[in-house]
């Protein structure tokens, strides 16, 4: 007798679907039930389904999924991470994210969000608790590189719970101010340094 097992899910030991085939006439689920190839094909449609909704879930979705996920405590919400979270959009702006460091490793992170259009927007920053502080409901930056990060927000931080925190972001500049002050003086030293490589190169 033939026994295959189909799980899906990120282990055996915690499988969202669980079938069981034996020999080539029938089926049977956990509780020993036979059923007819019609029943076998919508459950192996039924698996595939979730199979490819499973791939397309994020880390926190899947956690969230399993029945040992569902009561932990959301990222920033236990005032015991390593990280304050600073949020400047709402999540559910957003359909996937990406985490960047910003400087070194391990301090700044950058939580990047990306639309619909296909477009990215920082969704929140993660600031490490060696670089900043907790001073009465807002946070201040205890090193150059997160003050420089906090100043470039629209407004100051506002505490939430944990070590979660709002602020608004930077307003977005339209095309038509576009060259701003900063790009022109930005463009002018690019410039300045190309001419001294280029005189460089020719002495």
């Amino acid at each position: 007798m033939q026994v295959i097992l189909f799980f899906c899910g990120p282990s055996a030991q915690s499988p969202a679907w669980e079938m069981l085939w034996l020999g080539e006439k029938g089926f049977r689920s956990g509780g020993g039930i036979m059923a007819t190839r019609k029943q076998i094909a919508a459950a192996k449609r039924n698996i595939k389904k979730a199979q490819a909704k499973w791939r397309k879930m994020g880390s926190r979705k899947r956690a969230v999924a399993q029945p040992q996920g569902r009561g932990r405590a959301k990222p920033g919400s236990t005032g015991k991470g390593q990280y304050y979270h600073i949020t400047v959009r709402p999540k559910t702006e957003f359909r996937s994210f990406r985490i960047q460091d910003v400087g070194k490793k391990g301090h700044i992170q950058r939580v990047a969000g990306r639309r619909s259009s296909g477009s990215w927007a920082t969704h929140k920053w993660l600031i490490s608790k060696a670089d900043a502080r907790k001073v009465g409901g807002k946070l201040v930056g205890k090193t150059p590189a997160a003050k420089k990060v906090l100043k470039t927000l629209a407004s100051t931080t506002k505490f939430m719970i944990g070590d979660k925190f709002t602020a608004k972001p930077r307003r977005n500049v339209p095309e038509r101010e576009k060259p701003t002050l900063a790009q022109k003086r930005a463009q002018a030293r690019n410039i300045r340094k190309a001419q001294a490589a280029r005189r460089g190169r020719i002495k």
